[in-house]
């Protein structure tokens, strides 16, 4: 029956071949419409580092690049947010994915426990969490157990290797104390992280890369 149909009416199917012609679809198909271009998507999102504050840090990594070793990954310190939030940032430069971890903040930063930073401080006996750019140095045991030094970069925190400033765990910085306080516990200045977080911290930073302290 299709083929009597693709014949006019006036010849028979029976006495006359079908044609290459006589197959070929009434209507040709529609075009495909093209694809549209995937456009790369930005390091982070802004649900992770806020964009102000990842275009400081990027800035602040061209600056001191010839002193960071390794930028292939970065780590910020959102000091905006409060410690009841994961603000310790590690992202991959490379792949584009980051992780979050809790981090306190100094008491002479935030001298009536709020849970937020109120000031910075570069002073020795501060106390205080200082702002800018710090390159991560070596590893060694000390009073908190597992630490990293740091050295500051910037005139904020050049003090920051003097005052023992450097990447250690604590108690007062597990999730737990969320439940139990609502915030974080305080340190002297330090970026203390959770106990359980402490070895991928490290696992991350390495030696020879850069974290990024600020309040945008």
């Amino acid at each position: 029956m299709a083929a009597t149909l693709a014949v006019p009416s006036t010849v028979s199917a029976a006495t006359r071949r079908l044609t290459q012609r006589d197959l070929r679809p009434i209507s040709e198909p529609p075009v495909p419409a093209p694809r549209p271009m995937v456009v790369a998507r930005p390091v982070t999102s802004p649900r992770v580092v806020r964009p102000d504050l990842m275009r400081q840090a990027l800035a602040a990594l061209n600056t001191h690049g010839r002193r960071v070793a390794h930028r292939d990954r970065i780590a910020i310190a959102d000091m905006s947010a409060p410690s009841s939030q994961a603000r310790f940032h590690l992202v991959d430069l490379v792949s584009g994915k980051s992780r979050s971890f809790l981090v306190a903040h100094g008491s002479g930063s935030d001298p009536a426990h709020t849970g937020f930073l109120k000031r910075f401080s570069n002073d020795p006996g501060s106390n205080a969490t200082s702002e800018g750019s710090f390159v991560t140095s070596d590893y060694y045991v000390g009073k908190h157990g597992r630490s990293q030094r740091l050295i500051g970069l910037d005139p904020t925190n050049d003090n920051a290797l003097a005052r023992a400033i450097v990447v250690h765990s604590a108690w007062y910085a597990n999730r737990d104390m969320l439940r139990t306080h609502g915030m974080l516990g305080r340190s002297q200045g330090c970026f203390a992280v959770g106990e359980g977080d402490l070895s991928d911290v490290f696992a991350q930073l390495g030696e020879g890369r850069m974290i990024f302290s600020a309040k945008v």
